[in-house]
This record gives C-alpha cells, sequence and structure tokens, in this order.
C-alpha cells in the first residue's frame, strides 16, 4: 500500500495517469510528447521512464510490449481497493 501512495504523491506521475485514462496504451515517447505539449512538463524521457516504473511497480501501470514497441495502459484495480476500504459501511458496533 505504500508503494501506491508514494506513487500517486508525485504530480508529474498523476499526470501521466491522467494522460493515460484520457488515451490508453501509449508508447513513451508518445507519452512524453503528450506531457510536454498539454502540460508543459520538459521532463526527459529517462525520467518519464522512471515515473512508469514506479507507477508499474505500484500496480497502477500495466506495461505490454506490441512488436518494437512497449504499450502503457492505467490500471485502476489498486484504487478501487482503496476507495472500497475506506468508503464501505462502518461494521455494527455490539450493544
Amino acid at each position: 500500500m505504500d508503494e501506491l501512495f508514494k506513487a500517486l504523491a508525485d504530480q508529474t506521475r498523476r499526470t501521466i495517469l491522467d494522460e493515460l485514462r484520457e488515451r490508453d496504451n501509449q508508447t513513451l515517447f508518445e507519452i512524453c510528447s503528450r506531457l510536454a505539449t498539454k502540460h508543459g512538463l520538459g521532463s526527459t524521457r529517462q525520467a518519464i521512464s522512471q515515473h512508469l516504473a514506479v507507477l508499474e511497480a505500484a500496480g497502477l501501470v500495466r506495461t505490454r510490449r506490441d512488436g518494437r514497441h512497449k504499450l502503457h495502459s492505467i490500471t485502476a484495480e489498486p484504487l478501487r481497493q482503496i476507495a472500497e476500504r475506506w468508503l464501505r459501511d462502518p461494521p455494527e458496533e455490539a450493544p
């Protein structure tokens, strides 16, 4: 769970997740381009790759190969688990 919160603590990683939510299955090049043009983030490909590795380790991003390309997509399950943990009805107290 700590990996998940660490991954979400960084604004650049949250922006990457926003971009993957808007358009899934992107290459590193596509993500870097969108971050630069839409958000003015001038991070290097290596820096974005490291952010993606943190997101993947936290279970928020899934990576698959398609020929020579590596495609990144968002995985919402870890976020659902957090929401369910804190939003489910509390257990009733014994009288």
